[in-house]
């Protein structure tokens, strides 16, 4: 029987849970995407995550998750109600191998681990974080080991036109217009403090920015990262930085969108932006995928594991203890101490394509 005889398999992709991780799982997605050809491919995503999946035409349908312990019923009932073939399992827990059983999904493949391997129908071994390099790789090694071919670097990532009217429509509240040239900087981070530059310093460079290079500076983050936030401002403050100056649209301002936009509208405001300026976060991983030039910065996570993937700087403090993965520091935060708001400004500058100005202040 050929391929156009036979019926259409039902594919569902399970996608991993933090925003970050999705970015980097994309490579994946396009791979299993295009070895099911004209197979109904759909992803199933927490459901404030998404949006990520609706500028990707390749794929057939979103199944949006509720997700938690108070969720499994409903999930398996929503990739039940849609009977699905095939599950692919990107994430390594238990629920998402206990949920698409409860689905009553015939085909469930992913890594063996977390005490799961009984739940799968093919389970493939996990690779060693020595073999598993990056994190993309982690999700390619997934893919090869179910037997699909790895020839495809990314899925196209792009804000829709209704993400892209959302986040202007935020914008012009702010009198930041669309063509206002900007640099989004995103001074948050989850999962403990210790993955964050110091907030004087982002207030610096956000200052150099807008007063040297003549951009606006869009603060972005989740509503977890107000404190980080309000942090920059009164550093700007200190600084004497006045966030209201010019009554008219203008370049060189700095705007405060913190814990402001959703994902849909953050995925517009980072598409329209020259430079992404970030700790290592979702919004840096973002970013880079709708092709935005990203100045990241690591402290004690492992850049060789999760730095972003296309273009990109990196700046990092060389110290012996890290990469470290700690939430928080136990000793002085030499790691991220150690990186010069300066190194940070003139890489902002060469990404955004204007050099820095001769003899500027450190």
């Amino acid at each position: 029987m050929s391929d156009g005889d036979r019926e259409k398999r039902r594919v569902v992709i399970v996608a991993p849970n933090w925003l970050g991780d999705i970015v980097m799982a994309l490579p994946a997605v396009a791979n299993i995407r295009r070895h099911f050809g004209t197979d109904a491919v759909a992803v199933a995503v927490p459901q404030a995550l998404a949006p990520v999946f609706h500028g990707i035409p390749a794929l057939d349908r979103v199944v949006p998750l509720q997700g938690g312990r108070d969720g499994i019923g409903p999930d398996a009932d929503r990739l039940a109600d849609a009977r699905f073939d095939v599950a692919i399992l990107l994430p390594n827990s238990f629920r998402s191998a206990w949920v698409t059983r409860r689905a009553g999904i015939a085909q469930r493949w992913g890594y063996r681990g977390d005490l799961r391997g009984w739940l799968l129908t093919r389970a493939v071994r996990r690779p060693s974080r020595r073999e598993r390099r990056h994190q993309v790789d982690y999700y390619r090694a997934l893919v090869r080991g179910l037997d699909i071919s790895v020839d495809a670097d990314a899925a196209p990532l792009a804000a829709t036109q209704t993400q892209a009217a959302r986040a202007a429509a935020l914008l012009e509240r702010h009198r930041v217009t669309a063509d206002t040239p900007r640099v989004v900087v995103a001074p948050g981070a989850t999962n403990g403090h210790a993955k964050r530059w110091l907030p004087e310093r982002f207030a610096e460079l956000a200052r150099r920015v807008a007063t040297e290079l003549d951009r606006t500076v869009l603060l972005v983050g989740s509503p977890g990262d107000r404190a980080a936030g309000r942090a920059v401002e009164s550093a700007l403050t200190e600084l004497g930085f006045d966030f209201n100056y010019g009554s008219a649209p203008s370049q060189g301002r700095i705007v405060n969108l913190i814990g402001q936009t959703d994902l849909s509208e953050l995925l517009g405001v980072l598409s329209g932006c020259d430079v992404c300026v970030s700790n290592d976060t979702g919004a840096m991983h973002l970013a880079s995928a709708l092709g935005v030039p990203v100045v990241a910065l690591f402290g004690p996570s492992d850049e060789r594991a999760t730095a972003p993937l296309g273009r990109h700087e990196i700046l990092i403090n060389d110290v012996r203890c890290r990469p470290c993965l700690l939430g928080d520091c136990p000793i002085d935060h030499r790691c991220m101490r150690g990186i010069p708001t300066t190194d940070v400004f003139e890489a902002v500058s060469r990404l955004a394509g204007r050099p820095a100005p001769a003899g500027a202040a450190s």
